[in-house]
């Protein structure tokens, strides 16, 4: 029987998660899976992972085939490198320790550039909503000094109004004497 790990997919249309499981590869996709190793959601930034890391190594070990996109996740997550150090440590061409030293290595590099990924994400979070705020602010601005601007001719008209209208009451005073 040929066995795969491969992606499950779940939720919603345009919004899919899935599960990372170990099936027969003649089984559908959704259908009928030998175990629930994790799960994948691509939806977040970076994407969510949740993986069961001892017993992917074992359906490794034992022969089960990754699909591409589980290859990826799987390397992402350290148990191909984590594989490949075993077959070292069991031909002999390291120790158990060197592998371990070198895998806790591997790991911390990862988890430094993971850290700062979602600081760069939050970063420029907040440097858009400033940039969203400036730009309001000049927005603002510029409605207040429209609003002045026909505040301030209203106001020069109604002046114009009412001095034309002073001036027609003394033009008419001299015709009523006469």
């Amino acid at each position: 029987m040929a066995v795969k790990i491969r992606l499950q997919r779940h939720g919603k249309k345009n919004f899919a998660f899935f599960h990372i499981v170990v099936a027969d590869s003649r089984a559908p996709r959704d259908g009928k899976f030998i175990e629930l190793l994790g799960s994948y959601n691509p939806n977040t930034n970076p994407a969510t992972i949740v993986l069961d890391g001892d017993k992917a190594l074992a359906w490794l070990k034992v022969g089960a085939q990754p699909t591409l996109v589980t290859r990826r996740i799987l390397s992402y997550e350290g148990v191909l490198l984590r594989k490949h150090l075993s077959e070292g440590v069991a031909k002999g061409a390291l120790t158990q320790a060197q592998a371990d030293e070198k895998f806790a290595a591997w790991k911390a590099q990862r988890d430094e550039k993971i850290a700062a990924k979602k600081t760069g994400l939050k970063n420029e979070a907040i440097a858009a909503a400033k940039a969203a705020k400036a730009a309001e602010a000049q927005v603002n601005e510029a409605r207040a000094k429209a609003i002045a601007a026909k505040a301030a001719a209203k106001a020069a008209e109604a002046a114009a109004e009412e001095a034309a209208a002073e001036e027609a009451p003394a033009a008419e005073e001299p015709a009523a004497e006469a």
